[in-house]
Parts: structure tokens; C-alpha cells; sequence
């Protein structure tokens, strides 16, 4: 087991992803763009990397989970990034949600450099990341991914190995792709249990005991019901995460159609303010649009 990790990246998801690894007794050194972010996890214990090349320096495993693909490609590769501090035989694992060709791209550097890289997307929220309980799917060499398991459960219960590099953005951009759809049907039902003058939450509960139940309609449903958006995870992310999926189609030669309806309705949701909000809001998109 690798005992010393580095964690960058310490938004929402990160800090207590980053917390666990620090309670499960492992020696992590962290670094935030946004210095303020790590006050919690030092005092926690963590130690303070003062850039990304110095987290990747003194660490087997360094773990990567920001917003874009441009801010992996800016942490992993830029002068005083990941890739100038890695030593050989060391791993890379970015946990972010970006493209699977970009993903490649860095994967290739760092190969270049003799360093190991997985991508290790999650699903869960930021309830899944508080509670340890996140799926991961995971793309790269499967003896790197047995290295890396015993640090990938501390953080999540369904951690699946998908198969080579860039296979986990796939895996993900399927996720992204089947909860867009189930958001969209739970939005549409609900709001048609209303217009046709029938309690929504009391349609809620019945769909919940049949073939439609989902943790969609039973999470995201009720945030429905009580038009509660405060965040989990912002809708600007999840429509980054939807170009992430139209892009993937467009280079595998797959129409996907019921994913091009949802990519343009978030992006009609973030045209209206609701970059903010929790992704569930699309709720009031279909509101609007039913009047």
C-alpha cells in the first residue's frame, strides 16, 4: 500500500474525499487553487503543498479532481504542474469528469515521463463523497488499478475497473448521459401529475413501489417537489459534463438523441441563471415550459 497520497483539487467533492484519506492514516499532502480550502484538512492533519509539482514530489499516488478539462490539463501539465514533479513508477490518478481524449493526451505525457495514470471518475454527489460511498469507474492498466484499489475504497463502494486509459470518461459520460434522460423523465412526470390536477407527491410515491423507481425519483424527486436547488452539484458542471458526452458520440459515430434534448435544455437552464443551482432544477425549466 502506498502511504503517502497528494490531493488537488478541494471543492465540494475533493475536501471530504481528501478527509478520508487523512482518517484512514494515510500521509497526504494537498493543494487548492484557492488556498483558504486546505485550513480544514491541515488542521486535520494533511500536510500543504505549495504548487502541484511540489504535491506530485513527495508522493506514490497523487490525485487529481477539478472542474474541466482545461483546469486537469493546466494542474497535470502546465510548468509548475503534476508531470514536473512526478517521479517515475509513481501514479497519476485524475478523478475529475473531462474528455476521454483528452485524458489519453495527458496519459500520454505522462507515460512519456514513466509515470502511471488512471482516470477514475465518480458518480454520488456530494453526499457520496461525505459519506465514502461514491462509484468509481476506472480506466488504465489493471495492475495499476489493484495498486491503487485499497486507496479508491476509502472513498467509494461500487468501484468497477472499465478497462484501458480513457476507459472510465467513457464509462462516466454514460452516467451523465442515463441520469440527464432519468431527470428529464422525473421532471416531465411530475409536472404532468400536476397540470392534470394530480398530487405529485402522492405520484411520487406510487412510482416509487413500480419499475420507475430510480434514486433519481427518490433523491431528485423530492428536491422537486420542495423546490429545493441549492446545490449537491451545480448545473454549470453537469452541462459541462453534457458537452463531455456530445463531444464523446461525435467521435465514436453515435447519434444520441435523447442526450442532444438534455444538452440543450441545460444549456436553456444555464441561459436563464441557473448555472448555480443544483442540476435537479431542470425541474423548472419543464415547469416554465408547461406553463
Amino acid at each position: 500500500m502506498a502511504d503517502r497520497i497528494g490531493f488537488i483539487g478541494l471543492g465540494i467533492m475533493g475536501r471530504p474525499m481528501a478527509k478520508h484519506l487523512i482518517e484512514a492514516g494515510y500521509e497526504v499532502t494537498v493543494w487548492n487553487r484557492t488556498a483558504s480550502k486546505t485550513a480544514d484538512l491541515v488542521k486535520a492533519g494533511a500536510r500543504l503543498g505549495s504548487s502541484p509539482k511540489d504535491v506530485a514530489s513527495r508522493s506514490e499516488i497523487t490525485i487529481t479532481i477539478v472542474a474541466d478539462t482545461p483546469d486537469v490539463r493546466q494542474v497535470i501539465l502546465a510548468p509548475d504542474g503534476v508531470i514536473e514533479g512526478a517521479t517515475p513508477g509513481t501514479v497519476v490518478v485524475d478523478m475529475s469528469t473531462i474528455s476521454p481524449i483528452a485524458t489519453r493526451e495527458i496519459a500520454d505525457a505522462l507515460s512519456r515521463r514513466r509515470v502511471e495514470t488512471l482516470d477514475a471518475p465518480v458518480s454520488g454527489g456530494q453526499k457520496g463523497a461525505i459519506e465514502g460511498t461514491l462509484s468509481i469507474m476506472v480506466g488504465g492498466q489493471p495492475e495499476v488499478f489493484e495498486r491503487v484499489l485499497p486507496v479508491f475504497q476509502k472513498l467509494g463502494r461500487n468501484i468497477v475497473h472499465v478497462g484501458g486509459s480513457g476507459a472510465g470518461q467513457v464509462a462516466k459520460a454514460c452516467n451523465q448521459l442515463v441520469l440527464s434522460l432519468t431527470l428529464l423523465g422525473v421532471a416531465e412526470a411530475l409536472t404532468l401529475a400536476r397540470k392534470a390536477g394530480v398530487d405529485p407527491a402522492k405520484v411520487r410515491a406510487a412510482l416509487l413501489g413500480g419499475f420507475a423507481q430510480s434514486r433519481v425519483l427518490e433523491m431528485h424527486g423530492q428536491r422537486m417537489l420542495d423546490g429545493n436547488f441549492e446545490p449537491g452539484f451545480r448545473t454549470r458542471l453537469f452541462h459541462k459534463d453534457m458537452g463531455i458526452v456530445m463531444e464523446t458520440g461525435r467521435a465514436s459515430g453515435m447519434p444520441l438523441l435523447g442526450a442532444g434534448l438534455t444538452a440543450q435544455l441545460y444549456q436553456m437552464a444555464m441561459s436563464r441563471g441557473l448555472a448555480d443551482m443544483d442540476y435537479s432544477a431542470l425541474a423548472r425549466m419543464i415547469a416554465d415550459l408547461a406553463g
